[in-house]
């Protein structure tokens, strides 16, 4: 019986995620929120350099040899784009940032063609200077997603910085294989290529994972003015928490910081800041918070399920959630309910 090269099982794999991310941006582009094109192509990437992987190293096709850098060089740019548009719009027009993008590719042809040995090192910088890039976007921490809903920044933060890491470790791996090879051995070269697979497989399902909640910058409502600078944490700290729970803004389960800058008429730099100091949480912590708080007072006062309370308060996922819930209370919301109506039973009646 053949065996089947696993890159080839790794791009099944790829294929199948893919057409389930495809799936949701559907389902999304229904809802009026376009897909985020860089991560899909990312995919679509990856599923091309794990088929020319397994003709490479399980059939020995020598033409896939000189795809395989190409395509390569295409992942971290793809995964830098994807993250971008999480943050911001780039200052570039878009024909610019395509070009742009498309550099390291080109440099790798180059290479190929007049200077192979060259080309394993560069790979190695493409990898890392994207990587770099990446980080350096998320210095911030969660609050640098501006545009992606807050329910989902803290988990997306995550992810992307797992990515930048999958990126940094991509690189020592390659930087490995190279130095086995010019050291005469390479017995080690097709064993680290395909755990290279197997990882590029888990960092994107993770870029898959946001890309099935990224926004784009164009959906944002452009009604409301600019906003001017305003002085003082806790004037920042009334505006927001008058206008979260007087306006019940975070029932709005696509609130982004942005939008919340707009609506409170402060610029999304200082809403984070003064939160971060006065607070020590991040915006979605603490928007977040309000939704948990709303959430605790429904499951006390009504007998709604928890599904219902999930959406009412602004959250879309159970995950998030559950999650969410357990890092206000300590408790799942289940468990909080019964055990909120245990110590009303045994509480004394009022005299």
């Amino acid at each position: 019986m053949p065996s089947i090269p696993l890159p080839f099982v790794v791009a099944l794999l790829l294929l199948v995620l893919l057409i389930e991310v495809i799936r949701r941006d559907d389902r999304l582009r229904a809802g009026g929120k376009p897909a985020n094109l860089p991560f899909l192509a990312l995919i679509g990437a990856s599923i091309l350099q794990s088929v020319l992987s397994g003709l490479r190293w399980g059939y020995e096709v020598q033409g896939a040899m000189y795809l395989l850098p190409v395509v390569a060089a295409l992942l971290p740019p793809l995964a830098y784009g994807g993250v971008s548009l999480l943050v911001r719009k780039s200052p570039l027009p878009l024909g610019r940032q395509l070009v742009l993008h498309a550099l390291p590719a080109a440099l790798i042809v180059g290479l190929m063609l007049f200077w192979r040995d060259a080309v394993d090192m560069a790979l190695v910088a493409v990898f890392v200077i994207y990587a770099a890039a990446i980080l350096f976007l998320m210095r911030p921490g969660a609050d640098a997603l501006r545009l992606m809903p807050l329910e989902n920044a803290t988990p997306a933060y995550r992810s992307i910085i797992f990515a930048a890491v999958m990126l940094l470790l991509s690189a020592l791996l390659d930087l490995y294989v190279f130095l086995d090879i010019a050291q005469g051995r390479g017995s080690q070269a097709i064993i680290l290529i395909t755990m290279g697979n197997l990882a590029g497989l888990i960092a994107l399902s993770v870029a898959a994972t946001i890309a099935s909640r990224s926004p784009s910058p164009v959906e944002e409502d452009r009604d409301a003015p600019a906003a001017g600078p305003v002085e003082g944490d806790r004037e920042i700290m009334a505006t927001i928490t008058a206008q979260l729970e007087g306006r019940k803004l975070y029932h709005d389960a696509e609130l982004t910081l942005d939008r919340l800058a707009r609506k409170t008429l402060i610029p999304a730099r200082q809403i984070s800041g003064a939160i971060n100091r006065s607070t020590g949480k991040n915006v979605s912590q603490y928007v977040n918070g309000f939704r948990i708080a709303e959430a605790c007072d429904l499951l006390a006062t009504s007998d709604k399920p928890v599904t219902e309370i999930m959406f009412d308060v602004g959250f879309q996922t159970k995950s998030n959630f559950n999650r969410e819930f357990r890092r206000v209370t300590d408790m799942a919301p289940v468990q909080w309910r019964e055990t909120r109506r245990r110590e009303t039973r045994l509480r004394p009646p009022s005299p």
